[in-house]
């Protein structure tokens, strides 16, 4: 089941249903299921928080993720390595911020915000160049996908800050 939370934000996120039909493409193509994933979009200074207290990073970003697919093992009795679950908490301040700082739209930035958590939890790595150029490559797979589920330049955001 996916879930979409919003924390003190402004924010209302369209096509949900759309959405997860997308997120569950994406896990299924790597041959999983999805278990709990669970999104929260927050402020920057909410993700600055989690982020000093679960990581202890004092930096913004615009996406942390958290696998909790080993906590559903025992209410599934499938292995972990089957089951995607996950809390991903993203900063819409942060994903509005870079989309002006790559000249990509808000939904276009957030889509791939979105997607960039869940292939973290298939096996895709960001911390060299050939692992960014390999997660790059899905992240554009997966948002080939949107308009198979009739998503594009349909979420809006407008910070407070």
């Amino acid at each position: 089941m996916i879930r979409f939370e919003v924390i003190d934000a402004t924010f209302n996120l369209r096509r949900k249903n759309a959405i997860k039909n997308w997120i569950n493409e994406i896990i299924l193509s790597k041959n999983r299921k999805t278990g709990s994933v669970n999104y929260l979009f927050a402020s920057d200074e909410y993700v600055l928080g989690v982020n000093r207290q679960y990581l202890a990073h004092d930096y913004y970003t615009d996406i942390i993720t958290f696998d909790t697919s080993d906590y559903e093992v025992p209410q599934s009795g499938k292995r972990s390595d089957e089951i995607l679950s996950a809390d991903i908490v993203i900063s819409l301040d942060t994903v509005l911020a870079n989309s002006a700082t790559y000249g990509s739209t808000f939904s276009a930035e957030l889509y791939r915000v979105m997607a960039h958590g869940i292939l973290h939890l298939l096996g895709f790595d960001d911390h060299t160049d050939a692992e960014r150029i390999q997660m790059r490559n899905a992240e554009d797979k997966a948002l080939n996908l949107l308009t198979q589920f009739g998503l594009g330049e349909d979420q809006v955001y407008h910070s407070t800050n």
